[in-house]
């Protein structure tokens, strides 16, 4: 049955009319003539905007008390759950500049039972934005779903930007169907992802951490409460969102300058101000999903051989050291923290891409890695990884983000930009030698009994400063802890016959359960090799 429910008469649908009449009528209420070429879409009338006015208004909101983003209808979500959002489809002849002048049409995400917050949609041209009115009819849904009974102007959960209208090139080259493949998606809280050159989703980045893994206090997710979407040219070769980001501690003015290219590169610049003390704060953050790879795998726990969407930090520290740290599902929540200054960059990786370790359909060997490029002086701070357990793969338990050295007192102001590398790979890659494996057992020689309390190490590196290393010449094996010794050290070559496939192996004794932090790289006399392996230990 169609909805009974009355409309607001600034999107009265008398109004909604063809031809110079129409376009008078809509000019009045602040339409302008090219918003009717929004197929249908219902606009209200238009405000001036800047992002200079967004980070006044930022500010502002900042010395406020919060308010939460209202809540339609709340038990009437809590029906559409997961079965029941996936239902609602987004009409895709309705998308924002579905005949232009963007070559990437935008379509929406309906409210549910996870996503209970609307977030206010605007399109944005020549300096005015105009509200999107949210409207039923713009979803194909079943006719007994529960959405039909939200009331009018309800709200979105988030939006998405579709592929180009002329057909991106797809991973096997032909053309993507915009109406059924989309690049970008933000949706729940300030969480968004892109897809990256191996045309797959996988972790997230979201707008700000505030309180991650803070003992006494509950994690905090602030909101994109208000988005504004830029009308391109028709030749633009980037698209620029406006978000207004606010939470119980905090508001902020972000904008976005997103490109669609081989993979996705997102330009990123925010303004912060905080209303109340924050013990963690977390710039730049990357959530991502790490259960088991070959470094460690408890016995039958499944079929798969690994199950992650990345497989390590990567590091790229102001003096100029890459290292990578793989990742690790602990047994209790772990924060480990990278000191530095003006960090050049960092990212969770996908650094596997063999389908025969996985062996799943749902191609974990395409999740894309993400990198961040700083821009500008970041100062003192360290990049901050959290791991969390998990015992199944439906659960985000990894999160990386920098953290400011000073504190985060209520008051301060802050202002980053950096920009977001949704790859296969990093986007500035070194000659050393990487990071391809970790492995462990039982310590020892083989052929005798395994001490207890020994464990052994195989860690793998590749790349083209190890392809020079003469025949018959060993790298030297550089190691370091913080507590228990070292045994049985030595590198080899991989027998594989793969060029710079090199492994150092070594044992750790070590007693108690808490953690042990390594260091390993490769070096040839004074020359280093390899970049520095990172890993946190955890006996027991």
């Amino acid at each position: 049955m169609p909805s009974q429910k009355p409309n607001p008469p600034s999107i009265d649908r008398r109004l909604l009319l063809s031809g110079a009449a129409g376009t008078a009528a809509l000019a009045a209420l602040g339409f302008a003539p090219k918003a009717l070429a929004q197929q249908g879409l219902k606009l209200a009338a238009a405000e001036a905007f800047s992002f200079e006015g967004l980070k006044a208004r930022a500010r502002d909101l900042a010395g406020k008390p919060y308010v939460a983003p209202p809540n339609p209808k709340p038990d009437v979500l809590e029906k559409i759950d997961y079965d029941a959002h996936g239902k609602i489809r987004f009409k895709p002849e309705l998308a924002l500049w579905a005949n232009g002048p963007s070559p990437w049409p935008v379509t929406f995400f309906h409210l549910g039972r996870y996503f209970q917050k609307p977030v206010r949609m605007h399109v944005l041209e020549d300096g005015k934005a105009r509200e999107i009115v949210y409207d039923e009819s713009y979803f194909e849904m079943p006719a007994d779903s529960p959405a039909k009974q939200l009331p009018l102007g309800a709200g979105f959960a988030g939006f998405r930007f579709q592929e180009s209208r002329s057909g991106h090139p797809g991973r096997k080259g032909e053309k993507l169907d915009w109406q059924k493949n989309d690049w970008v998606a933000f949706l729940g809280a300030s969480y968004f992802r892109a897809i990256g050159e191996l045309y797959q989703y996988g972790l997230s980045a979201r707008g700000l951490a505030i309180d991650p893994a803070v003992a006494g206090r509950a994690e905090e997710f602030p909101d994109f409460t208000h988005i504004w979407l830029e009308t391109p040219a028709a030749a633009a070769e980037q698209v620029v969102v406006y978000a207004l980001l606010s939470g119980p501690s905090v508001a902020g003015a972000f904008r976005f300058r997103m490109h669609r290219g081989k993979g996705v590169v997102m330009e990123i610049e925010q303004e912060l101000h905080l209303r109340r003390d924050v013990e963690r704060l977390g710039i730049a953050p990357l959530t991502s999903m790490y259960w088991y790879s070959e470094k460690a795998k408890a016995t039958a726990v499944d079929w798969r051989p690994e199950v992650h969407d990345s497989d390590g930090l990567a590091l790229w520290t102001g003096s100029g050291e890459r290292a990578w740290r793989p990742l690790n599902n602990p047994s209790r929540t772990i924060a480990s923290a990278f000191v530095d200054e003006n960090p050049r960059g960092f990212g969770l990786m996908q650094r596997d891409r063999e389908f025969g370790h996985y062996m799943d359909g749902v191609f974990y060997e395409r999740r894309p890695s993400l990198w961040i490029e700083t821009i500008g002086n970041w100062g003192k701070g360290s990049v901050q990884l959290i791991e969390i357990p998990t015992d199944d793969e439906i659960h985000d338990n990894i999160v990386a983000m920098w953290v400011p050295q000073a504190p985060a007192k209520a008051g301060n102001a802050y202002s980053f930009q950096y920009r977001l590398h949704w790859l296969a790979d990093e986007p500035f890659p070194s000659p050393l030698g990487r990071v391809v494996a970790t492995r462990m057992g039982n310590g020892g020689q083989p052929g005798t009994v395994r001490p207890k309390g020994v464990r052994k190490f195989m860690v793998e590196f590749k790349g083209p400063a190890l392809e020079s290393i003469p025949f018959g010449v060993k790298p030297e094996v550089v190691l370091s802890s913080s507590r228990g010794s070292f045994s049985y050290i030595f590198a080899e070559a991989v027998p594989n016959d793969v060029p710079g496939h090199w492994r150092a192996q070594f044992d750790l004794t070590v007693e108690g359960t808490d953690p042990v932090e390594m260091r390993c790289f490769l070096r040839g006399g004074d020359k280093v090799l390899t970049e520095t392996w990172l890993y946190q230990y955890l006996p027991g």
